[in-house]
C-alpha cells in the first residue's frame, strides 16, 4: 500500500482532530486549524494543497485532501448565510479546483443536512437533495462545487456527529446528566449517531483505497454509526451508559423545543453503497457510545 500524506483542513475540529490522532505511524498528516488554514483565503489554500503535492511526491508518498472544515452553527448561519457560503461552499470550490489542478485527490465530508428531512426510510446518496436550512443549502452548494470540479473527488455524507473534542451533544447530556433532575429531549426527530473517531477510521480506509488507485466508482457516499434512534433514544442511552436513570430523559415534541433553523424530521442515511464499495461499516451507534463514554466519561463531566 502506498505510504498516503494527509491534508486536513479542518484539523482543530472533532473530526479533524481524530483524523491526526489515529492516522497510522506510517501516514503524514498535517491537520491546520482555521487559524493556520483558513479555506475563505483562496491563497492560503492554494499554497496548502501546492506544498503537500509536492513534498508527498518528493518523498515518495500519495497526497490526498481529507476536508474537514465547515460552519456547523447551524442555527447561527440562518442568519450569517453569507460566512457559511464562503466556508461551506466557496472553500471547497477553491480546495477543489487546486486539487484538480495538482492532481490531488479529495475526500469532502458532508452532513444529512443537504435533505428535507421528510423521509421514512434511509436516504441513498443519489436521493433528491431539498435542504430547509441556511446550513444545508450551503453545504448542498459545497458538494457541486466538489462534484462538478473535475478533480478527483469523493463527498461523504455523515450525521449527529460526537466526539472527544469541541461541543456535542454527548458533552451536553453527559453535563445535563449532574446539573439536572430531569430534562427535556426531542423524540420526533431520528438520525445515526456517530463517533468522530469511528467516522475518522472510515475516512482513513477510504483515502487508503484512494491511494491504491481503488477508490469507489460511485462519489457520494454515506458513513454514519449503524441503526438509528431519537434524540430522547439517544440522551437515554447515554444516562443508561454513564449508569444514571434513563427515565430522568422525558420526551417532547419540536414544536416544544423551536429553534432558528428547522432540524430534519428523519436524518437517516443508508450506508449500503459504503458497505458495497467494500469499505467498513462502522459499528452500531450504541456499542460505539459505550466505547466512546468507557474512554471518555471521567473527562466530560
Amino acid at each position: 500500500m502506498p505510504k498516503l500524506a494527509l491534508l486536513v483542513p479542518g484539523g482543530g475540529g472533532q473530526l479533524g482532530r481524530d483524523l491526526a490522532a489515529l492516522a497510522s505511524d506510517d501516514v503524514e498528516v498535517r491537520a491546520p486549524g482555521s487559524a493556520e488554514l483558513d479555506v475563505t483565503r483562496p491563497g492560503a489554500v492554494v499554497e496548502a494543497v501546492t506544498e503537500l503535492a509536492a513534498s508527498a511526491r518528493e518523498s515518495g508518498r500519495f497526497p490526498v485532501v481529507v476536508n474537514a472544515a465547515a460552519y456547523t452553527a447551524v442555527d447561527r448561519a440562518e442568519e450569517d448565510e453569507a460566512r457559511a457560503f464562503a466556508v461551506n461552499a466557496d472553500g471547497p470550490r477553491v480546495l477543489a479546483a487546486v486539487c484538480s489542478s495538482r492532481r490531488v485527490p479529495l475526500v469532502h465530508v458532508s452532513t444529512d443536512y443537504v435533505f428535507a428531512g421528510d423521509a421514512s426510510t434511509p436516504y441513498e446518496p443519489d436521493a433528491p437533495l431539498g435542504p430547509r436550512t441556511a446550513y444545508g443549502r450551503t453545504k448542498a452548494a459545497g458538494e457541486d462545487a466538489v462534484l462538478g470540479s473535475g478533480a478527483q473527488a469523493w463527498v461523504v455524507r455523515t450525521a449527529w456527529v460526537y466526539g472527544a473534542n469541541g461541543a456535542n451533544f454527548v458533552k451536553t447530556m453527559t453535563r445535563l446528566e449532574s446539573e439536572r433532575e430531569t430534562l427535556s429531549v426531542v423524540d420526533d426527530q431520528r438520525g445515526s449517531p456517530t463517533w468522530s473517531a469511528d467516522l475518522a477510521a472510515g475516512l482513513l480506509e477510504l483515502a487508503g483505497r484512494i491511494a491504491e488507485g481503488d477508490g469507489p466508482s460511485r462519489k457520494v457516499l454515506h458513513c454514519t454509526g449503524g441503526g438509528d434512534t431519537t434524540w430522547c433514544g439517544f440522551a437515554r442511552a447515554i444516562f443508561e451508559e454513564l449508569g444514571a436513570d434513563p427515565d430522568r430523559v422525558k420526551p417532547c415534541t419540536t414544536e416544544e423545543f423551536p429553534r432558528p433553523a428547522p432540524r430534519p424530521a428523519y436524518s437517516v442515511l443508508s450506508n449500503a453503497a459504503w458497505s458495497d464499495a467494500g469499505l467498513t461499516p462502522l459499528r452500531p451507534w450504541r456499542d460505539a457510545l459505550r466505547a466512546f463514554l468507557a474512554d471518555h466519561a471521567a473527562s466530560l463531566k
